[in-house]
């Protein structure tokens, strides 16, 4: 169970709720909070000019409403921005926004009825999803065209996601015995008003962040494995004066994932403890960087997630609307707390970080397949006739072409603002579009990494070296044989693809570097 409202959310709250079917429970303190923060803005919201209450919005905010009017006007903010494109968010993007929501909402600070606290709660606990189109929103003033599709489920209208089908809201919740959402003063705002959409599809990314990095640590330390490289470069005490943490755990999982290997060497033994005798040297003194630079190159990477993780930790368990209604201290204040430039450069960070991965594993990748670097395999790793079978020569095309689309991808979000909204958003964050880019990217990267998972334990059967490897090197190769078996004869592979891609998120899982 994941107490709401007690204490900060974190990511790892996330995966328990979106991942491993952990229901929510509200904090009873948590909901008397938000109570007497309506109760406060009702009664002191009477003859003054409250924005989104008797306003209009945005560059409308001049125009007064009337009181027989404001109930209205809420759902007109609803309906006339549920005004998106594209395809619907995944599921699990949209429960994160919900997720993400409910806990901004439940800080007390904004003004709305606690039953539209309940009713997110049950929602997301009888795995109702919203359906929430990813195209629409600027990241400022929140994400408004996204959430006010979330907004639009809670009322009873549009569709949702019932056991990955889309119905009608009002049919679901007519069926369950869901009330829909009433308003009460300035529900449509409070639900609109925020980042929760590119939060939540940041804590997502963040997740999944955390599963890419395990799984590239161990293939990298696995290829290093079948290369016979040497152990020095992941060392304890090459990399510990080097002062970044990320290396270190980068390093240290390497050494874990290598132990009582038969196949890296020590230094030592082959280039100190003898006499070298020959001019030209038929071992390599040092592998290739893709090799040998891991820590390095995965050590910004881990570090980078570390530094986003507490980003959206930050946002997820901020109060990210406007106004803010602070009850104790009986004021309510207007500013910009639903801009999104925090999550938005976080996303860019992130997306590069994951581009950097995609391409240390496709080089890795590339050194397997390409028989005159590593000087160990047949070209492309091929089990069956040279010159008639192919191996995994077409495997490579979709790697290559799905880390040249993360290159491009990998522009920042954080630095593209168009002016909007009768120029009242002159500067924006485009955060949720930052937040989807990065979805994208990670996506691809499970895709390269389940192709290089396929390239290693091919590796393993041309070398013959089950008996040699790291008992968690064997146990990998084992699971994966279980699911896909050598690729000997030419026959479509996508499947192939798609099932390690499930087994790799299952492998991330398992890895945990920097949580």
């Amino acid at each position: 169970m994941v107490k709401i409202g007690q204490g900060k959310l974190l990511y790892s709250d996330f995966e328990k709720v979106l991942y491993l079917g952990e229901q929510i429970e509200l904090a009873d303190s948590a909901l008397n909070r938000v109570e007497k923060n309506y109760q406060f803005l009702q009664s002191w919201a009477e003859n003054k000019i409250i924005y989104g209450i008797n306003t209009g919005f945005g560059p409308m905010a001049q125009y007064k409403i009337s009181e027989a009017d404001q109930h209205q006007l809420q759902y007109n903010l609803i309906r006339s921005h549920s005004s998106g494109s594209g395809a619907p968010m995944s599921e699990d993007m949209a429960r994160a926004t919900m997720l993400a929501r409910l806990n901004s909402l439940i800080q007390g600070y904004s003004g709305i009825h606690p039953s539209a606290i309940e009713l997110l709660t049950k929602l997301l606990n009888e795995k109702i999803s919203a359906c929430i189109f990813e195209r629409g929103g600027v990241g400022a003033s929140g994400d408004l065209v996204q959430l006010a599709h979330l907004a639009l489920n809670l009322i009873g209208e549009g569709e949702v996601f019932v056991d990955g089908n889309l119905r009608p809201a009002s049919e679901v919740f007519s069926s369950r015995g869901i009330a829909p959402l009433q308003v009460y003063l300035r529900e449509g705002l409070s639900l609109m008003n925020g980042t929760s959409a590119m939060t939540g599809v940041g804590m997502v990314n963040i997740i999944h962040a955390h599963y890419l990095i395990g799984c590239s640590v161990v293939m990298s330390a696995i290829t290093n494995e079948l290369m016979k490289s040497f152990d020095d470069h992941f060392s304890f005490e090459l990399n510990h004066v080097k002062h970044h943490p990320g290396q270190s755990k980068v390093a240290e999982a390497m050494r874990h994932v290598l132990a009582d290997s038969k196949l890296i060497r020590k230094r030592p033994d082959h280039l100190y403890h003898r006499k070298i005798v020959e001019a030209v040297f038929t071992d390599k003194v040092q592998e290739y960087y893709s090799l040998r630079c891991v820590p390095q190159i995965l050590g910004p990477v881990l570090d980078t997630i570390a530094e986003v993780q507490r980003v959206l930790e930050d946002e997820v368990n901020s109060v990210n609307d406007n106004p803010i209604v602070d009850h104790e201290r009986e004021n309510v204040y207007h500013g910009g707390n639903f801009h999104g430039d925090y999550v938005s450069l976080a996303m860019d960070k992130l997306k590069i970080v994951m581009t950097k991965l995609t391409m240390l594993s496709e080089r890795q990748l590339n050194y397997l397949l390409n028989d005159k670097l590593n000087q160990k395999l047949s070209p492309f790793i091929n089990l069956g006739t040279l010159g008639l079978n192919f191996g995994l020569q077409g495997m490579q095309f979709t790697a290559t072409s799905t880390t040249a689309e993360n290159q491009t991808l990998s522009f920042p979000m954080y630095l593209h603002s168009i002016s909007n909204n009768n120029d009242n958003q002159d500067i924006v964050s485009m955060g949720c579009n930052a937040a989807l880019m990065t979805r994208r990217v990670i996506d691809n990267a499970f895709d390269v990494l389940a192709i290089q998972a396929l390239a290693v334990v091919q590796a393993i059967d041309f070398l013959k070296c089950q008996a040699r490897l790291s008992p968690f090197s064997h146990s990998l190769y084992e699971n994966v044989r279980a699911i896909v078996g050598p690729i000997v004869e030419d026959k479509p592979r996508y499947t192939d693809i798609r099932k390690m891609r499930d087994y790799m998120l299952k492998l991330g899982a398992t890895v945990k570097l920097g949580s």
